[in-house]
């Protein structure tokens, strides 16, 4: 069974599944399509993506551009992380503000991310392993980003010297961006 949350921003939600455990350890159901069409959540996903880091990374904003702007659905299998969502939505009344949450193995709390947001997470644990599903595939000419740092969106991501990759440290500011590029 899944447990869905609506969070402050509209349309990004927290889902908790169930964990039925015994000494072996646990199993739980991650996704199940029923269950998001039961809260009104439709649209499918056609890819997963693995993403393996260390402690004080991070990784983001990181956002798809129409028309291939992608949901995204967020665990971390392994370790703790501060997962960040936000809202690039023009007309939103929450433009530009963001949303986090831990998630965590021993939890298993998901996000759901939905088209029109940007992404990203920095790296609570020793190590984190992220699993996501995207419900477009990936595609470079699409490919846009945020300024981790934007003083504008104001995000405390919880580490003190962040891990960036170079094209993490050159992605503009929000106001910046080209309006055709958001949504």
């Amino acid at each position: 069974m899944l447990k869905f949350k609506e969070t402050t921003l509209k349309d990004v939600w927290l889902i908790e599944p169930t964990l039925f455990g015994d000494d072996r350890g646990h199993f739980l159901e991650a996704f199940r399509e029923e269950h998001f069409r039961k809260e009104g959540l439709t649209g499918s996903f056609v890819q997963d993506n693995i993403s393996v880091s260390i402690k004080g990374t991070i990784r983001g904003l990181h956002y798809q551009c129409n028309p291939n702007a992608q949901a995204k659905l967020v665990m971390a299998i392994e370790g703790e992380i501060l997962d960040v969502a936000v809202d690039l939505r023009k007309k939103s009344p929450t433009f530009g503000k963001s949303f986090k949450a831990k998630l965590n193995s021993k939890n298993r709390t998901m996000m759901l991310i939905p088209a029109g947001f940007a992404h990203g997470f920095s790296v609570l644990s020793e190590e984190a392993t992220v699993y996501y599903k995207c419900s477009h595939y990936y595609n470079k000419d699409s490919e846009r980003g945020i300024k981790w740092d934007d003083p504008t969106i104001g995000i405390n991501w919880g580490v003190k010297k962040p891990i960036l990759s170079e094209k993490d440290e050159k992605n503009p500011h929000l106001i910046d961006i080209n309006p055709s590029d958001l949504f």
